[in-house]
């Protein structure tokens, strides 16, 4: 698979996802853990008595396998992740869906770093079965048509335009390929959203996520040509959850339990959005001729 320029410019990282996924080292903080970074589906885990380490890494786990699956059949397909992180949702594909080869993207350097030396076995012999590239979601290294499937879990709150995500989604999936993405969203339109959210929330007043909605990343799909566009909301099994864990750190009335709140007064949720490329439409005439008796 040959590495290309992106359409576009490189974008400039804040320094909030600069300092975060940088010196900060997010994922090596107890909150996450197990080479993980996000939230948990805590869907068949119980919360009462109170979570050890290991159910917190099978909550990240369960969301990628929830994404993953989502994606549709996976064996022997090419697949990229938009916001890989520690890469340990890429490691995942290859081992438990068949995925043939993946490909994990990361803004930042600091991050590939890291997921280089946590998968070295798997990166070792040449075989190009698991890369890492640094690359943004708005302007992806690759060739048109690269990948079978795209997936992003926990990163398009970070995503600065998401217009230039749906674009570089659909330019860099085959015909027929398909895209699931996992995160938390504003689930409405309402333009007083982004102000509430930062009132509550530190990680939307310092800019570190940003209060996209849900109508807002679909319109994005649908204009990059990308059709069969399904949301699922999945909060009931995210939010209780991470309040949860939470709580074993923070107090309640401090900015992180917000997130609950916020959730159940309906500023945000979390949500799978899938989507598809559409493959082309073969007529009669494009076939070629059966053979001759």
């Amino acid at each position: 698979m040959t590495e290309e320029p992106g359409p576009g410019p490189f974008p400039t990282m804040t320094a909030a996802v600069q300092e975060t996924y940088g010196p900060a080292d997010l994922g090596a903080t107890p909150l996450f853990g197990g080479g993980f970074i996000n939230f948990g589906h805590w869907e068949g885990i119980p919360l009462d008595p109170f979570p050890d380490a290991a159910d917190r890494a099978r909550s990240q786990q369960a969301l990628y396998h929830r994404v993953l699956a989502s994606l549709g059949p996976t064996r022997g397909l090419s697949a990229v992740e938009v916001g890989c992180g520690l890469g340990t949702g890429c490691a995942l594909a290859l081992e438990a869906y068949g995925v043939a080869q993946v490909t994990g993207v990361d803004i930042h350097p600091q991050q590939l770093d890291r997921a280089r030396r946590a998968h070295a076995g798997l990166l070792a012999g040449g075989t190009e079965r698991l890369r890492f590239v640094r690359g943004a979601a708005e302007s992806m290294p690759f060739g048109d048509a690269a990948f079978d499937r795209l997936y992003s879990v926990e990163a398009a709150q970070h995503f600065r335009d998401l217009d230039a995500f749906a674009q570089e989604a659909a330019r860099v999936l085959k015909p027929g390929g398909r895209a699931a993405v996992s995160s938390f969203f504003v689930p409405d339109a309402d333009p007083a959203r982004p102000a509430q959210l930062a009132g509550l929330l530190d990680t939307f007043a310092t800019g570190l996520d940003v209060a996209h909605s849900v109508p807002e990343l679909t319109g994005c799909l649908e204009r990059a040509g990308l059709t069969d566009v399904r949301v699922t909301s999945i909060g009931a099994a995210v939010w209780p959850g991470w309040d949860r864990w939470l709580s074993a750190t923070w107090e309640p009335g401090t900015w992180p339990r917000n997130f609950l709140r916020s959730y159940r007064e309906g500023l945000l949720d979390y949500y799978t959005v899938t989507a598809a490329r559409p493959a082309p439409v073969t007529t009669p005439g494009d076939r070629p001729p059966a053979p001759s008796a």
